[in-house]
């Protein structure tokens, strides 16, 4: 059986994840519970555990109600314990959750938030990174340091290309604005900004993506490229220098 995945728009701009394998289903963070309890019941499932990726508001705000409503279990960053919903297990890197193609790896991915991490479901092509690698950008540093996202980026970046890359937010036309900026002469980057125009008026969401896609356009995760330091006249920058110039000129975009 393999892995469905279900797409759930929370708030104004998030996205929450359902992901049904053979051992249940799985919801990737809880911004509001409402949409996500509608998803599953339309769909006549249960819910066995959250998978909660960081501590903010936005991705935690609907745990307590969906908990009680379908008795699912709640995991979550070890590393963010007391910032987080009471956790009936706490990850740390490595950790895996569910089997087959459902099983999750637990992956540290620290920049956003001290302890954020990423869930890789190797069986099932796909990774859900909510605020650390984001479609055709990054989260902002609100705790971390720069050489820290850049660490957690190159760990992903190393993933099969061919892995989807689920993120949590729909910040992506926005991102698209700001990679044109970085890089106006990426070809690859004004097709995927022509597409993503298009998948918005139309109403669509623009994640996943593959990782390939995302490295061939997303500015952060090609710091290291000799293109894109020459594109902003760093070429002999380390590549955590260039990262930490891109970070800071989106931080002011």
């Amino acid at each position: 059986m393999p892995l469905e995945i279900v797409t759930v728009p929370c708030l104004s701009d998030n996205y929450a994840y359902l992901v049904k394998g053979p051992g249940g289903a799985l919801l990737i963070d809880a911004p509001e519970a409402g949409p996500i309890a509608e998803a599953l019941e339309s769909r006549g499932w249960g819910l066995d555990a959250i998978l909660i990726t960081h501590h903010h508001h936005d991705h935690v705000g609907g745990v307590a109600e969906l908990r009680t409503r379908f008795g699912a279990q709640v995991m979550g960053p070890a590393a963010e314990t007391a910032r987080l919903p009471p956790l009936d297990r706490a990850l740390a890197e490595g950790d895996r959750i569910g089997e087959g193609p459902a099983e999750a790896e637990v992956v540290a991915v620290p920049g956003h938030t001290l302890g954020h991490v990423a869930y890789l479901f190797a069986g099932g092509n796909a990774v859900f990174t909510a605020d650390s690698l984001m479609a055709l950008g990054c989260g902002r540093l609100f705790e971390g340091t720069p050489a820290m996202m850049w660490d957690s980026l190159t760990k992903l970046a190393a993933l099969p290309p061919e892995t989807l890359v689920f993120s949590g937010h729909e910040y992506t036309s926005a991102n698209a604005r700001f990679a044109m900026t970085v890089e106006p002469g990426n070809d690859a980057l004004r097709a995927r900004s022509a597409e993503i125009d298009r998948l918005r008026a139309e109403g669509r969401p623009t994640v996943p993506v593959p990782l390939s896609v995302e490295l061939a356009t997303n500015p952060f995760l090609r710091a290291g490229k000799p293109e894109l330091k020459a594109a902003l006249g760093l070429e002999t920058a380390a590549d955590v220098e260039v990262f930490t110039e891109i970070r800071a000129r989106k931080d002011r975009f």
